[in-house]
């Protein structure tokens, strides 16, 4: 199972213009479907005036969430390059909005695939691609003694410690990749005395 995925750290944009109309390209990182509702309406507020508000995302770790929206544009020519920008560039938890000012001459479906393409690409490239893990938490307790052959355990293993109590009862919680869990537990579970709670 993989637990790394690439996202970007904030927001950027790009332009693209073509007889007139332009294209103004927003790429945000998103990660539920209320943080892409959210901007989808500050969008709309913000560019009331545009022409059409196309956009696509991708969420979940295989981007097995994903939509892609035209906007009044001809199918397949706006919401479906958008999205295959974004799937080229590798991402997931990202949402590409893709603001279009009419400019008096009509594109065509290639061009305005082009178009959309072009702009989302434009986006994309700005940003700043960040690796990510997903992590589990868990928690610990063992016995005073035994601190050394845990901590060994943990550093092996690449958790971070989060709230240590080191008393004749020490207890802690671990923040760790989900690959790494399993290999975890298993270690853990030699130790004499130590109890493990899996953190929701």
């Amino acid at each position: 199972m993989t637990d790394e995925y690439r996202t970007i750290a904030s927001r950027s944009e790009g332009l693209y213009k073509d007889k007139g109309s332009k294209f103004l390209a927003f790429a945000l990182p998103v990660d539920n479907l209320e943080d892409v509702q959210q901007e989808l309406e500050q969008f709309r507020k913000s560019y009331f005036d545009a022409r059409h508000i196309c956009y696509a995302y991708t969420l979940g770790l295989e981007g097995e969430q994903y939509r892609a929206n035209d906007d009044g544009e001809p199918s397949g020519t706006a919401g479906r390059p958008i999205l295959g920008q974004i799937r080229s560039f590798g991402l997931i938890n990202v949402l590409v909005v893709v603001v279009r000012y009419f400019g008096g001459v009509l594109l065509g479906t290639g061009g305005l695939t082009s178009a959309y393409k072009t702009a989302a690409a434009a986006a994309l490239s700005n940003a700043r691609v960040l690796e990510k893990t997903l992590d589990a938490q868990i928690s610990l307790s063992f016995e005073y003694p035994y601190t050394n052959e845990v901590m060994s355990i943990i550093k092996d293993c690449g958790a971070q410690i989060i709230h240590p109590q080191y008393e004749e009862l020490c207890s802690m919680d671990l923040q760790i990749r989900l690959s790494k869990v399993e290999e975890l537990k298993e270690r853990l579970s030699k130790v004499d005395s130590l109890l493990i709670k899996n953190n929701e």
